[in-house]
């Protein structure tokens, strides 16, 4: 059984920043990427950030690049999400996801990925 344990969400004031934390406990596995997704209040879950080991390839959504940054350490299977210049839009539950497949392109889908986080709540005020 693997575990993803997500921590750092809050609420900050628009403009602010927060780091989440991501780290996988349980069974020990190889993941091929890491990445994160939110759930805005009455929406469906969306992909923010995605991270592949091989090569460290990073991929963001179009609504937070130049924002967040994902980082983190394939051996401790461990991922961070840097959020600057927060806005009220990025209130939502913030998910962790761990994939052990390897597909091409940005990891930015649901069904890409094996392992989820219970999420973190981050709550933006105007």
């Amino acid at each position: 059984q693997v575990q993803l344990v997500e921590s750092g969400g809050g609420l900050v004031q628009a403009g602010g920043s927060l780091r989440l934390s991501c780290a996988a406990s349980g069974r020990t596995f190889s993941s091929s990427a890491m990445g994160w997704f939110r759930q805005p209040p009455g929406k469906e879950r969306e992909f923010v950030a995605a991270i592949r080991w091989n090569g460290g390839y990073t991929y963001y959504a179009d609504s937070v690049k130049g924002r967040f940054t994902i980082s983190g350490d394939n051996a401790k299977n461990m991922v961070y999400l840097q959020m600057n210049s927060l806005k009220p839009e990025d209130t939502a539950v913030y998910y962790c996801a761990a994939s052990k497949s390897y597909y091409s392109g940005t990891y930015g889908y649901t069904y890409q990925y094996d392992y989820w986080g219970q999420g973190t709540q981050v709550t933006v005020s105007s």
